[in-house]
């Protein structure tokens, strides 16, 4: 028997598979001998990871370097409430290895990064993008581009979602549909604006769908299509993307010949330097606060993240109000400035130092940090 045929337990495992003509037992010993990357290992790699150990994908590597946190329980369907704390890559492991232990998985406890990313996906035939970040994505699409490898794009936010296959040979990449991300802080994140539970459900079904249909080399993939999913109105519609022959990592002329880590990469090219101007402490703030110095603390996250939670004393004034109210704050007065996790806060900041607040301070790690160390009692999200 070769390495890759079918013993009768697994025959009896894939039967609905067998019995279908595009699969059948010559594609499911194709899987068998397949191997896919997916890297982010939460809401779009959960059912993603679910359904290609469940389907007898041979060999899944998963790449991730957080731990399961309570909040990841709406919509992370991998995991449960006994795996909270645990790496990851390690939780699920262990779900994917009960769900099909003919299934070999290589797991990955690191962030992807430029000097990584050749190393980690090159010996995978299928890279699935299951990230939540631009950097991370940027650099995925990139790696794939560089290895000639197939990446299996999927997006989510609020209630709508994206699906697309990018770098196939002769198809175009992400670059090719956004050359360049966007300035930190410009796009809130699900952390941010938030993501209905079902959604990571539905966008990674369909990354898993794509990923499999490439593995057998059956069906029509999304090359060259973006498939748009809104969840409010039930509807899907479909953009054509084509490739750009002047996109920057895979055109006739490309000026990416090599990974770059893109959150440094993109401030460099903006002309602007990162965001690390002054920052504060959560025990630093506490500090002064106990202290009763006179200091101005603005709230720049939503109403509805307001309305979670709170530092007491705090003014809310959302981000993307900043422009038109930023008169009603007085320039000379000490200010902090805090968000979810500091990254809004950090772009607040910054833009009101160039208007002439020069007592303007960031609060590193924004109100997670402040719920962690000094009030554990405060509702985290």
């Amino acid at each position: 028997m070769t390495d890759d045929a079918l013993d009768r337990e697994e025959i009896a495992r894939y039967a609905r598979h067998l019995v279908l003509p595009e699969v059948g037992v010559e594609g499911q010993r194709r899987l068998k001998a397949s191997s896919i990357a997916i890297v982010g290992a939460g809401g779009l790699g959960a059912p993603v990871g679910l359904y290609l150990a469940a389907a007898g994908v041979g060999r899944i590597g998963l790449v991730d370097f957080d731990r399961v946190d309570a909040s990841n329980l709406q919509r992370q369907v991998l995991y449960g409430t006994s795996d909270v704390g645990l790496p990851k890559v390690d939780a699920a492991r262990r779900r994917l290895a009960d769900l099909n232990p003919r299934v070999r998985l290589e797991v990955h406890d690191t962030r992807v990064t430029a000097g990584n990313a050749l190393d980690l996906l090159g010996t995978y035939d299928v890279i699935v993008d299951g990230t939540d970040n631009f950097p991370t994505r940027y650099l995925v699409n990139d790696a794939a581009v560089l290895l000639g490898k197939p990446n299996v794009y999927g997006s989510i936010f609020r209630f709508e979602g994206q699906v697309a296959v990018f770098a196939a040979p002769g198809g175009p990449c992400y670059r090719c549909l956004y050359p360049e991300p966007p300035a930190p802080g410009e796009v809130p994140n699900c952390a941010e604006g938030g993501v209905l539970g079902i959604l990571p459900g539905v966008i990674g079904s369909l990354q898993a769908t794509e990923a499999i249909k490439l593995l057998l080399g059956v069906g029509a993939a999304l090359v060259g299509r973006l498939l748009l999913y809104d969840g409010l109105e039930g509807r899907f519609r479909e953009l054509r993307v084509p490739r750009d022959p002047d996109c920057p990592v895979c055109g006739d002329r490309p000026s990416i010949v090599a990974l770059r880590d893109e959150d440094a990469a993109c401030e460099a090219e903006a002309g602007r330097a990162p965001l690390d101007g002054p920052e504060i402490s959560v025990r630093g703030l506490r500090e002064r606060l106990e202290r009763g110095d006179d200091l101005t603390l603005i709230d720049v996250r939503t109403p509805m993240e307001w309305a979670i939670c709170r530092i007491d004393g705090a003014r809310l004034l959302p981000l993307q109000e900043l422009p038109a109210r930023v008169e009603e704050l007085d320039r000379e007065r000490e200010t902090v400035v805090y968000c979810h996790v500091g990254q809004r806060s950090a772009v607040a900041a910054e833009w009101l130092r160039r208007r002439g607040f020069s007592h303007v301070r960031n609060l590193a790690g924004g109100i997670d940090a402040w719920a962690s160390e000094i009030e554990p009692g405060m509702p985290r999200y």
